[in-house]
């Protein structure tokens, strides 16, 4: 089975988890698409969505799903994305489409996350996906020096602006055995929007893709 037929069958088993007649918070990326692909299939059982970047927006409007701004939003039962990393305890690293801001944001409204990945981004410790920062662009050297006093190795994501206007550092070589901690202390650095550390806001859910199926592992 192929890493994208994996990545569809845990995103269509994230349709058991959307909540009929309400709207949908729908991540980025590509195991996303398969979700929004899957989504269009049950638009009539939806209210519409909400969506974490330009891209993902433009997607669910060619499909014909309305689409919502989250200021106008009072309730998200669920967000559906995937992860570049996610650990045991459903920590994770997002970021490596940019959205990470945005991600970040909606995923603190909705009332369960559900993460879809394919095995290959389970790990022990997070860090071996570099870390994205997003960054106000005057910031970036200063917030480079900060990152690597951290033990990192950050480097500029070139040619590549945020759907906010901002830069990108992905940060290399980092071992992360604290994401709380780690996520807290890269937020504190003056011109950093917001790290691509999901661990304070984890996954409720983890549905995993397997050669064995989808497994389904719950936040304790």
């Amino acid at each position: 089975m192929t890493q994208d037929e994996l990545k569809q069958q845990a995103a269509l088993r994230a349709l058991d988890y959307v909540v009929e007649g309400a709207i949908v918070g729908v991540g980025t990326g590509s195991t996303a698409n398969f979700f929004i692909d899957g989504l269009a299939t049950i638009k009539d059982r939806i209210a519409g969505a909400v969506a974490s970047s330009e891209v993902s927006a433009r997607r669910l409007a060619g499909h014909g799903i309305r689409l919502f701004d989250l200021n106008d939003v009072e309730e998200l039962p669920v967000y559906v994305d995937g992860a570049d990393e996610i650990d045991a305890s459903l920590a994770m690293i997002k970021g490596g489409g940019g959205a990470l801001t945005r991600e970040k944001i909606v995923a603190a409204v909705a009332t369960k996350f559900v993460c879809i990945c394919d095995a290959s981004k389970k790990v022990d410790v997070l860090g071996r996906f570099p870390l994205p920062v997003e960054v106000i662009p005057m910031a970036r050297a200063q917030v480079a020096r900060e990152l690597a006093s951290l033990g990192g190795k950050p480097v500029l994501r070139e040619g590549f602006v945020t759907d906010n206007g901002n830069l990108i550092l992905d940060v290399h070589g980092l071992q992360i055995h604290d994401p709380v901690k780690l996520e807290v202390n890269i937020d504190g650095i003056v011109g950093v929007v917001t790290n691509g550390l999901f661990a304070k806001r984890g996954a409720d859910v983890l549905l995993l893709a397997t050669a064995d199926g989808v497994v389904m592992l719950e936040r304790t």
